[in-house]
């Protein structure tokens, strides 16, 4: 590979071929047809590689630690402002309603559910543990539209599990999840202090994957048939986003 093209981690690509395989076995693969699919598939390639220019390094924007990536002025405490959006504390007076519908839909129930354990969460607990800290993302003009989360914040371990959801499905797939999730990383460095945020998932969301990837996560590594959920055995994930310069000396900390 050329040295000006974007590498893919070897955990990610692993986690494609695995994915691909279960569903083509379901599916009635023999051997001859994923030799067929791969000879396809390196066809496709070439000829896309040769009407498209690969995209250069020096392009993409360096997402090894949280200063990278990040907006230049962070914020320290609730409310966070975005661009197009706001992050204010939960209020469950005011939101308790909102998430029993959000959470009732198909990316909801990932929102609860453990990847360890496959047993989803009891909401009331969740937000009742003081170890966790949930946020509601709105539109500027107060709207709700989908949470975000640190469940298990550990202060002393500096450690916490992102979760996040945009439960509103008329607003999902516009960035929305992207813009927020970033403003949550600032929080969690600027005002928790967080040397490093993890978070867990099924092979077979590739979708959130690849945010998680653009957000500077990586594949710690890969839980194989970890669960068991809607009578599939699932991979897990364990990515992880790390401030390896800590918090007084990230890009972000000076920033301030």
């Amino acid at each position: 590979m050329d040295q000006t093209e974007r590498q893919i981690p070897e955990r990610t690509i692993a986690t494609f071929a695995r994915s691909f395989f279960r569903e083509a076995s379901s599916y009635g693969f023999e051997q001859i047809d994923y030799v067929r699919f791969v000879n396809l598939l390196l066809d496709i390639s070439i000829e896309t590689r040769n009407t498209q220019k690969p995209r250069i390094l020096s392009k993409i924007k360096p997402v090894n630690n949280f200063g990278h990536d990040i907006l230049n002025k962070p914020a320290t405490q609730l409310p966070l402002r975005g661009q197009r959006l706001s992050i204010r504390a939960f209020d469950k007076d005011q939101d308790l309603k909102l998430f029993k519908r959000w959470l009732c839909d198909a990316r909801g129930r990932y929102f609860l559910l453990s990847r360890t354990t496959a047993r989803a969460a009891d909401f009331d607990k969740l937000i009742a543990s003081k170890s966790n800290i949930i946020g509601v993302i709105t539109l500027h003009d107060g709207t709700p539209i989908g949470s975000l989360a640190f469940l298990n914040f550990d202060p002393v371990q500096k450690k916490a599990e992102l979760r996040k959801l945009i439960g509103e499905v008329t607003m999902r797939g516009k960035g929305f999840a992207k813009e927020a999730t970033r403003l949550w990383i600032q929080y969690g460095i600027t005002s928790l202090r967080l040397n490093k945020i993890y978070l867990n998932t099924f092979d077979t969301d590739i979708r959130n994957i690849r945010l998680n990837e653009k957000l500077g996560f990586r594949v710690e590594g890969i839980l194989r048939n970890e669960v068991f959920f809607d009578g599939v055995y699932h991979d897990v994930l364990r990515m992880s986003l790390l401030n390896e310069q800590g918090c007084d000396q990230s890009p972000i900390a000076q920033s301030i």
